[in-house]
């Protein structure tokens, strides 16, 4: 689950700026997935919509304005990009995000201050030249040392949280918390404690968050796969439960998502305009 060319929760990959993604160390893989870095330089009146739907976790975020923890969200979420500018984050696994937090139920879908002016510091210095790739790979090193003195090493819930993390992540046939917590050999209550302690969802939310995401990346990657298949393959009832649930979450359907002609939401604004 570390793997940092996994494009789930991308939903218009052909919108991003230029975005690049570092793998997690070996030491640190089991607090975070990987680094993160867009760099933007867009023309003046045009801006791009970035549109996610995130893996259910937070992250530690460092922009030029300062550094923040970004909890797990509830649904689908977008950022409006422009002019230009650059971010670096660290994907946090539940082992990692323990570290930081002691309860992320509290930051869900919220972006909170964090206090790290060594780690701001040491970024946005290695960035100041633009996010050439030399800027990047010291800014890389720079969060990576933070980590390495900042993140203690997972505890035994961390671990297990983890396990739940990868489990729920690889297996598509997990579709109920019960079967979860089989795998896990604990009780369905004990999964719902630790995805809520170290997480910050409810299990639930977890498994469908994955199947979605799964899904977004099948239709978009295998235009001739069926819709009716991709449901069946990722565990829902039929055609019908995955379109209600794409648009309870998305807020469109898998046939639109799919038929989109421009696949790039970036548009061009004008003045006082949207």
């Amino acid at each position: 689950m570390t793997d940092p060319s996994d494009e789930r929760g991308i939903l218009y990959p052909a919108a991003l700026p230029r975005f690049h993604r570092y793998p997690a160390p070996v030491d640190l893989s089991d607090r975070i997935r990987w680094l993160w870095n867009p760099v933007w330089d867009l023309p003046p009146g045009e801006s791009s919509r970035q549109n996610l739907l995130p893996f259910p976790a937070s992250n530690l975020v460092v922009d030029p304005t300062g550094v923040s923890l970004v909890g797990p969200t509830t649904g689908a979420s977008h950022r409006e990009l422009s002019g230009s500018g650059w971010a670096f984050g660290a994907l946090l696994r539940p082992a990692g995000i323990a570290a930081l937090h002691p309860d992320p139920r509290a930051i869900a879908d919220s972006e909170v201050p964090f206090a790290a002016p060594a780690l701001h510091r040491s970024v946005t210095t290695a960035m100041q030249d633009g996010g050439e790739e030399h800027d990047r790979d010291r800014a890389a090193e720079s969060f990576t040392a933070w980590l390495r003195e900042n993140l203690a090493p997972p505890d035994e819930g961390g671990l297990l949280a983890n396990a739940m993390e990868d489990l729920i992540a690889a297996d598509r046939s997990l579709v109920r918390v019960d079967e979860v917590a089989v795998r896990l050999r604990i009780s369905v209550r004990g999964v719902q404690r630790i995805a809520q302690r170290y997480v910050g969802l409810p299990p639930l939310t977890i498994i469908r968050r994955y199947r979605l995401q799964e899904a977004a990346q099948r239709l978009r990657e295998d235009p001739p796969l069926s819709i009716a298949r991709v449901a069946a393959e990722l565990g829902y009832a039929d055609h019908a439960h995955l379109s209600t649930d794409f648009r309870r979450v998305l807020g469109f359907t898998p046939l639109s998502y799919r038929g989109d002609p421009i696949h790039s939401p970036r548009h061009r604004t004008e003045s006082g305009g949207r």
